[in-house]
Order: structure tokens, then sequence, then C-alpha cells
């Protein structure tokens, strides 16, 4: 789990006015970051089925989130992928 800490940083650095908490950039940013914890967790840990289905979920959660993005505000979405470093 994401420490409360870094979830409002997470947040500040994403939102895109002052209360905004769940626009899909933000979402995007929350995911991401729990992507990368639980990838750290599975490359410990390979035989936990339960939690890497759970990663699979986030990871379409996100995939959507990014699809929305793409068709409503492509250049807002070029800009989140470069900040998360999404595409290699």
């Amino acid at each position: 789990m994401i420490a409360a800490e870094k979830k409002t940083e997470i947040k500040k650095q994403f939102q895109i006015h002052s209360k905004d908490t769940g626009s899909a950039d933000v979402q995007v940013a929350l995911l991401t970051a729990r992507i990368n914890e639980l990838t750290e967790h599975l490359q410990k840990h390979v035989k936990d089925h339960a939690s890497r289905r759970g990663l699979l979920k986030m990871v379409s959660q996100r995939r959507q989130l990014l699809d929305y993005l793409s068709r409503t505000d492509a250049p807002r979405y070029q800009e989140l992928i470069k900040k998360l470093n999404l595409r290699k």
C-alpha cells in the first residue's frame, strides 16, 4: 500500500486545479505508483497469484483511463505519459 504522505504528494503533483483529487491524471498516477510497488513485491514472491491477479486488474484500469484521456484530451495524455515514463 502507498503511504498517505506519498499519496498526497502524487495528488498535488498531478492535479489539474487546487481541489482536484479524482481526475484521470491523478488516478493514473496513483495506479502507476501502486503497480510499481506490486511489481517489486511479485519479483520477490513469485507464487503470489492473488496479488498477480490484482496487478492485472490495476493495469487494465490504468489502460482504460489512459484510453479515455487520449480520446478526450490528447495533449494532456502526452504530457502524462512523459511525466510517468510509461512508454519506452
